[in-house]
């Protein structure tokens, strides 16, 4: 933890009293060095939730006082602290049925999800949809909005997350721990991929010829595409204002379920980062409250 001053909103800026910090993979990874955006000394943390304190020149929609939430930049950091300065772009008016701590989960995660059903799958109604690792963050979403879009969702996950995940609309439960899921699927539309390796390569010989896996974990290399006669696309989430105004309605409609599993303190932070390696924490987002 450090003291530093606190920053002043640029162009296309806003400077957000942060109450809550979402906790994610992409932090770690920037903790690690795995990414390498920008340079140090930085502050971890993309998605957050708060007031606004100020408005930066070249801002509107925005006004002080506004409980916002969303992520903060391209380099995906600034959000472990009692003030952020977002770019307004990635943010928008948090929804009303959700307290902050809420809200600070939903960010990039509901994107992601969002974005590999809806820009990149295409999923129509009737289809089917296999999702690995349905139980995370991202996957839990997934489930939700595929289920919503009337998508037949398979999902493969721990048998402890039978009933969760039946809940929130999938049809079928695969334990990846029991049973291996290309020995009883075939003709699939849809593959997400929330996990990648070794489950992403056999979730190829599941798709129908044509059909389509879509990652947020890493790419498929060409000559396994063509090999089973599929399409694969990899993409790093683009959170808008846009995404999160549709996501909002979908929440204040309850329509949406979050799923908050843990929620720390903010010189808690490396505990955070210590269930994000394996330390043992419930299902669900880690969030840390701020102030």
């Amino acid at each position: 933890m450090d003291e530093v001053p606190r920053p002043e909103p640029g162009p296309g800026q806003l400077l957000v009293r942060v109450k809550a910090a979402g906790v994610g993979q992409w932090d770690a990874l920037t903790r690690e060095g795995e990414i390498q955006l920008q340079p140090l000394p930085l502050i971890l943390g993309a998605e957050l939730a708060g007031t606004v304190a100020a408005i930066g020149a070249e801002v509107s929609g925005f006004q002080a006082g506004d409980e916002v939430y969303g992520s903060t930049n391209e380099q995906f950091t600034g959000a472990y602290a009692e003030y952020a300065v977002p770019s307004a772009t990635r943010m928008a008016q948090k929804p009303k049925s959700l307290n902050f701590v809420e809200a600070a989960s939903i960010p990039v995660v509901a994107v992601t999800a969002w974005q590999m059903l809806f820009d990149y799958a295409h999923v129509t109604r009737g289809q089917t949809a296999l999702i690995l690792g349905a139980a995370g963050n991202v996957g839990a979403y997934a489930v939700q909005f595929a289920s919503q879009a009337g998508v037949h969702v398979i999902a493969v996950a721990g048998a402890a997350h039978r009933q969760h995940l039946t809940k929130l609309g999938a049809e079928r439960v695969i334990d990846y721990k029991s049973e291996r899921f290309e020995e009883s699927l075939t003709g699939v539309d849809v593959v997400l991929d929330a996990v990648g390796g070794e489950t992403q390569q056999r979730s190829l010989g599941v798709l129908k010829r044509g059909g389509i896996l879509v990652s947020a974990v890493s790419p498929v290399p060409e000559p396994l595409q063509e090999r089973y006669g599929v399409r694969a696309v990899y993409f790093i989430v683009d959170i808008t204002t846009a995404r999160l105004n549709k996501i909002s309605e979908l929440f204040d409609a309850e329509k949406l379920v979050a799923d908050v599993g843990t929620v720390l303190a903010l010189e808690d932070a490396s505990l955070a980062h210590e269930m994000l390696a394996g330390a043992p924490h419930p299902r669900g987002k880690i969030v840390l409250s701020v102030g």
